[in-house]
């Protein structure tokens, strides 16, 4: 076992196919996979005429300088006139592009692309007026409302890159994430509401720019009517933005001006700056967003549950969807405000057609009971997505029998902040699913697993994933810092981009992805998957979620430490139910994957976009002091894992 490397445990023998009228009118067909084969570089020019260049492009790919990528050489476009300005200039301005919802009880609103347009004109004149030039950063630290995408095209409208931070993170992410990028200007609000109540960020703001004197001006929305400090540096967006004109003609930038600067999170030491460009990126968001999740932008309901401030965000609810003229849904609080079907409850009230989460939000919907979204009519759906994480069978099923109806497609989707777009999905109308795997790279992508020296493994076998060829999405580099975007993503594997994923290829040549490979653990010799023990975990009847890390052991090299949440049903545990479950999991995978101890916990640590931060756990599991708890949902879950731990183990 220990000579196969990542080729252990993964068997999945249900599959689904698309149904069979999806399947007649899918945007996509199997052709795209063998006119993509042919000539990957055709392929990508013709994705390319789905949007607007206002000067074309002279090449498709320049990659003579590996592995700097240029695409779209010559091409001139504006990504805000893309998103916004030609659907209203083709008669669809009264078209909504946004059911906004926000968290207290009817508090919605309804925005066409018209409106959007009047908007996001006003915002652009209004950057410009406080000395906003091209090339300028701008911070954005926003909930989920509105004035979160009109910010971000404004500025993608006068060519000033924006860096969107996370409305959960502190002001030392913050203030980091200002100085790193050498932002002008910080768009903010007095708060958004969380779980009922108003949660303030202008606070974080007020404390990060007091560190970061080049901040110019700092605008701040009124979304919740909270005091707040006000200094010199300070302007009321109603105040600055609705006074502008409406009228505002958008410049066309190149196409490898830089978009956007998202910084990665959950690492130790400086963020990584993951720096986007503008025409490579639309052309791929919006073609992914077209076909993977076979968009029909005439009758479609789309919602992404994401939060802006994440990846997802900024490719699946702003500039994919409102490129391809899409109606989506917004919605501004959390799944269990003011009641645990909320969600459902919009997917009724909307009719949603495509929906898009995350497991971790799917496991926690498990846990909560079948009964809460049977009370709904989620009969709209067509597409389920996925994305996030790798997804366990048990949820997949879940949540295809119970928000799907049994009979929808669920594409789970594999991509990374660094790739931009989607890279490994099912196809609706073409594949035939797997629960539990991404199944194949999409027509266009080049992707491969391989082993330790870098070579293909055979089907059946794992190693790690890697990306063989430029996309048009791909990061350009790290803000600031080539070389450290050398040693990161390109050094591993010559002449392949290489982010960290362990995957497996089972027999038939689809891909399973395994997790982070430092959530892949080695225990005597063994390499076993964090991702498969917490499925074997998942798939006992009295857990509801679980998380595995590997724990230094003297003995074995690593040992696996697991927490988990019980169901409901299951009752508070005790040694019996440890017992059970370590038995469960060696029957499921093997006895060297049995977990040296199992701790019941009531919650796990969660960024509030729903990812399980295991490094935490990791830092618990090695009894070593916890790390930076800023970017959870609630830093006290981690007080109380601490207080319990040890009272699991069982040698």
């Amino acid at each position: 076992m220990s000579e196969q490397g990542l080729s252990n445990l993964m068997s999945e023998e249900r599959h689904f196919d698309p149904p069979a009228d999806l399947a007649r009118d899918a945007n996509v067909t199997a052709a795209a996979y063998e006119e993509a084969a042919a000539d990957r570089l055709a392929f990508w020019s013709k994705q390319a005429e789905r949007i607007t260049w206002a000067e074309p492009y002279e090449q498709v790919l320049d990659w003579s300088n590996p592995p700097f990528a240029k695409w779209f050489v010559g091409g001139k476009l504006n990504v805000a006139y893309n998103c916004v300005d030609r659907h209203v200039e083709d008669g669809k301005g009264d078209k909504v592009a946004f059911h906004w919802v926000g968290e207290p009880a009817d508090d919605t609103r309804t925005i066409t692309y018209a409106d959007l347009l009047d908007s996001v004109s006003r915002a652009a004149n209004a950057l410009i007026e406080l000395g906003v030039e091209e090339g300028d950063r701008v911070a954005i630290y926003l909930p989920m409302i509105p004035e979160t995408v009109i910010a971000m095209l404004a500025c993608a409208r006068i060519g000033a890159p924006h860096t969107v931070v996370f409305g959960g993170f502190s002001a030392d992410a913050l203030a980091s994430r200002i100085d790193d990028c050498d932002a002008k200007i910080v768009i903010t609000s007095d708060g958004g509401y969380r779980r009922g109540a108003p949660s303030a960020l202008k606070p974080a703001v007020d404390e990060a720019v007091a560190r970061s004197p080049r901040v110019r001006n700092v605008v701040v929305v009124r979304r919740t009517g909270q005091d707040v400090e006000w200094t010199d540096k300070d302007v009321w967006w109603h105040e600055i933005v609705d006074r502008q004109s409406a009228e505002h003609t958008p410049k066309a930038f190149d196409a490898e001006h830089p978009l956007y600067v998202m910084y990665t999170s959950g690492t130790t030491g400086k963020p990584k700056g993951i720096l986007h460009t503008s025409g490579g990126y639309l052309v791929q968001s919006a073609w992914t967003h077209w076909s993977v999740f076979d968009l029909k932008a005439e009758s479609d309901i789309y919602w992404c549950s994401a939060d802006i401030g994440w990846v997802t965000g900024h490719s699946y609810i702003v500039y994919g969807p409102l490129a391809n003229g899409a109606t989506s849904v917004m919605y501004e609080g959390t799944p269990d405000t003011p009641h645990k079907g909320r969600w459902w409850e919009i997917i009724q009230d909307y009719k949603v057609s495509i929906f898009y989460t995350a497991p971790t939000a799917i496991r926690t919907f498990m846990k909560w009971g079948d009964e809460i979204p049977a009370e709904f009519d989620l009969s709209s759906v067509r597409v389920l997505g996925s994305v996030g994480e790798p997804i366990n069978p048990e949820a997949y099923i879940w949540y295809r029998e119970n928000i799907g109806g049994d009979n929808v497609p669920v594409v789970d989707t594999w991509w990374q902040t660094e790739t931009g777009a989607i890279m490994i999905s099912p196809l609706p109308g073409v594949t035939s699913a797997k629960p539990g795997s991404a199944m194949t790279a999409l027509p266009g992508i080049g992707a491969d697993v391989v082993d330790d020296a870098g070579n293909s493994v055979p089907n059946g076998s794992g190693g790690y994933l890697v990306l063989t060829e430029p996309w048009p999405s791909m990061l350009r580099t790290l803000w600031g810092d080539d070389q450290r975007f050398i040693d990161t993503y390109w050094s591993r594997f010559a002449g392949k981009y290489f982010a960290g994923d362990g995957a497996k290829r089972d027999d038939d040549g689809d891909i399973w992805l395994l997790g982070r490979v430092d959530d892949v653990m080695n225990v005597s010799g063994h390499r076993l998957s964090t991702t498969e023990i917490e499925s074997a975990l998942v798939s006992h009847d009295k857990v509801a979620e679980a998380a595995v890390v590997g724990a230094t052991d003297a003995t074995t090299g690593q040992a696996v430490v697991a927490f988990v949440i019980l169901t409901e049903a299951a009752g508070d545990g005790g040694p019996d139910v440890v017992a059970e479950l370590r038995a469960h999991v060696a029957k499921e995978i093997g006895a060297i994957a049995k977990p040296r101890s199992i701790m019941v916990v009531s919650e796990l640590p969660k960024t509030r976009s729903g990812k399980i931060m295991r490094r935490l756990l990791r830092d618990v599991a090695e009894k070593r002091e916890v790390g930076d708890v800023t970017t959870l949902a609630d830093s006290t879950v981690m007080d109380a894992i601490k207080t319990g731990i040890g009272s699991s183990d069982d040698d």
